[in-house]
């Protein structure tokens, strides 16, 4: 916990901090604790600390490490050289990983050396490793779509892409580029893999099948997505533990099974530790062909501990692989901790611990079970779908406070879906796919990845039949870090402890949900292109200014709102009932809460800026202008990205992208 709170520190700083201070007091700290190690209550209070200044250094480390500069401005069409990092095919859109970016014979545009790029179609014949030329234009990687929200920039920053963009026309293959070592041979075969799926299986099943089997989602329809996450079954997706361990346990009670068959073998040498030596091979093959991401570097470090326990005769279902786990990670790659993945990913493990070892403790008072058979059978059925559900529930119950503040959605029927849908994915597709990677140097897969489809059909139905209940997704509106820090804070108290004082938890966990009921959402947005305005009306709806352009932040800011859908906008020469009228100039709110102009005409302006409490402008305004009124105007969205607004009758507050930011190294610069 320590650990993370020094990650967490360092990101909440408003401006980069000098590289020396993190590791400055870490030896401090380690200093004193030397000097004082005999004091008890020292050590208390100092070990914590020099694990925040860890933390914070780790943070620093790698941050100055990537040492990426992203682009500042849009470009015009510009003709690239690069070579293919990773290909994501889509149906109608294909994403390019370019690397080694150049634009020959260009020096007025200097662009990043890593840069990713949608292009039309379905990009069959572009495969990792091959040198490209194409037109395209390149973006700096998009800000937030209001303060607090996803930080695409400083996700760019670490995975060191330094623009975004679109290619435009044909992509001309220039043959193989030199170098790429073996991560490039490692995304060549997931390609391989992804191409090998989508020839033997239809659409949507053949991208869910490359989501399993690579990580990869593009191949999967929007719809099908959607129903799926709508479902609650979006973890399946997600390769992680359930995935890793069902590849680890198949391998090993596979092989082990085998060489039991030879006497001669299983009496005289330790089998079981051989096969646990295959399946933590095959759970690193598994996690590389997956990409290594961080539910799989977690899974895979927590089963190499168990494998590893195999070996030495020890019992591993702990917490302790679990903070192993998460600190070896951290250390890493910090900026994980931010991430939805990281955090849902160990929530629902150390609450599936705390579960487990509760059972555990308690199972050790049960009597005599019965041996008859079918008292068996009935036993084994009862705990598999008993144990099936609480699992779920655990694991929704872990994850849920999660699901809310970076999606603002739940599932509703997710434990339905979960019980019907898992068995599925546990005991069927996953290994057939096991069976297809295998059969895949010998151009056999597809006698497995058939019946794999036909399970994959079976789970995409079930997805599709929970979603389409009535109340199967509950909308919640955005709510502050600090609830969500409160809920993780009880979690984490009543999970650790194994006292009566553990209860003591609910208490934090309780307050984040009631401030999380307590959201206090913007009454006005307005994005950094300036293309798209939101204002709450006293009737509680956002409106949109338009529904034809910007839609991306206009979907983002209905779902951080918990609403599925805008309210109309009045037209010109119109109003509406709660207060918000417009005109050829402009709108005008005149709400409980206070009175805002939207300006679309200068003209307007001097008769805005004398009645309203707050103004915004599309185009840029002079200083003389609005003196005494708080103006948000083109020049400030272009310098600060989207701005938010809140009216009260204590005054305006207006934040902006930039202000949550701060001067970071991820930061566009304009």
């Amino acid at each position: 916990m320590a650990l993370g709170g020094g990650v967490a520190l360092y990101f909440a700083l408003a401006g980069e901090p000098p590289l020396w201070l993190g590791p400055a007091a870490g030896a401090g700290l380690l200093l004193i604790l030397a000097l004082l190690r005999r004091y008890s209550v020292a050590v208390i209070v100092l070990v914590p600390l020099l694990a925040m200044a860890i933390g914070f250094s780790a943070a620093q480390i790698r941050t100055a490490s990537v040492a990426v500069a992203p682009l500042s401005e849009r470009t015009p069409p510009l003709t690239i050289e690069a070579r293919i990092a990773a290909v994501e095919p889509g149906p109608t859109r294909s994403r390019l990983l370019l690397e080694e970016v150049r634009t020959p014979g260009i020096a007025d545009h200097p662009v990043p050396s890593r840069v990713r790029l949608r292009i039309s179609g379905p990009a069959e014949d572009l495969a990792p490793g091959a040198a490209v030329r194409l037109r395209a234009v390149l973006m700096p990687p998009p800000e937030p779509v209001e303060p607090g929200a996803f930080d695409f920039q400083r996700d760019s920053y670490f995975k060191e892409i330094g623009a975004v963009g679109f290619g435009m026309g044909r992509v001309e293959t220039l043959g193989d580029a030199p170098g790429g070592g073996w991560r490039e041979a490692l995304r060549r075969i997931r390609h391989g893999v992804v191409q090998r799926v989508n020839g033997a299986l239809e659409p949507p099943f053949a991208g869910i099948a490359a989501a399993l089997l690579t990580g990869l989602r593009s191949g999967i329809p929007e719809e099908t997505m959607a129903a799926i996450r709508d479902a609650g079954l979006a973890h399946l997706l997600a390769i992680s533990g359930l995935h890793l361990g069902l590849v680890a346990g198949f391998v090993f009670f596979a092989l082990r099974a085998a060489l039991a068959l030879a006497p001669s073998l299983a009496l005289r040498y330790p089998i079981k530790k051989w096969a646990a030596v295959a399946a933590l091979l095959a759970a690193g093959g598994y996690m590389l062909l997956a990409g290594a991401t961080v539910p799989t570097q977690r899974a895979f470090v927590m089963i190499g501990l168990v494998l590893l326990a195999v070996l030495v005769d020890r019992t591993a279902i702990s917490m302790r692989p679990v903070a192993f786990a998460a600190m070896l990670i951290l250390l890493l790659a910090p900026e994980s901790l931010l991430g939805a993945s990281f955090q849902m990913s160990f929530a629902a493990v150390v609450a599936l611990v705390a579960g487990y070892e509760l059972l555990r403790d308690r199972a050790r008072h049960d009597g005599a079970r019965s041996q008859a058979l079918w008292a068996r059978w009935s036993r084994g059925a009862v705990v598999y779908i008993g144990g099936g559900a609480l699992t779920s529930v655990i694991a929704m119950a872990a994850t849920a406070p999660f699901a809310a503040f970076h999606f603002n959605r739940l599932a509703g029927y997710g434990l339905i879906a979960n019980i019907l849908a898992v068995p599925i994915a546990a005991f069927w597709i996953m290994p057939w796919g096991l069976l297809a990677v295998a059969l895949m140097p010998l151009g056999l897969e597809g006698f497995a990845l058939a019946p794999m489809g036909w399970g994959i059909e079976a789970v995409v139905a079930i997805a599709g039949t929970v979603a389409g209940w009535s109340g199967g997704v509950l909308l919640v509106p955005g709510f502050s870090p600090a609830a969500l820090f409160m809920m993780i804070g009880g979690g984490l108290w009543l999970c650790l402890w194994r006292r009566r004082w553990r209860l003591a938890g609910l208490a934090p966990l309780a307050l984040g949900v009631v401030l999380a009921g307590q959201a206090d959402r913007p009454d006005i947005l307005v994005s950094g292109d300036a293309r798209l305005v939101g204002i709450v009306t006293d009737g509680g709806e956002r409106a949109l200014s338009t529904l034809r352009r910007a839609k991306f932040e206009g979907e983002q800011w209905l779902r951080r709102d918990g609403a599925s859908e805008a309210a109309a906008w009045p037209e010109p020469g119109t109003g509406r009932d709660d207060g918000l009228a417009c005109d050829a100039l402009g709108c005008f709110l005149m709400g409980e809460k206070g009175r805002a102009a939207l300006v679309l005409d200068g003209r307007a302006l001097a008769e805005d800026c004398a009645a309203a409490d707050v103004v915004v402008a599309l185009m840029p305004v002079p200083r003389e202008a609005c003196r005494g009124v708080p103006v948000v105007d083109r020049f400030a969205l272009w310098r600060e990205g989207a701005h938010a607004i809140w009216l009260s009758g204590g005054g305006i507050r207006i934040e902006s992208v930039r202000d949550r930011q701060g001067e970071r190294p991820w930061v566009a610069k304009r």
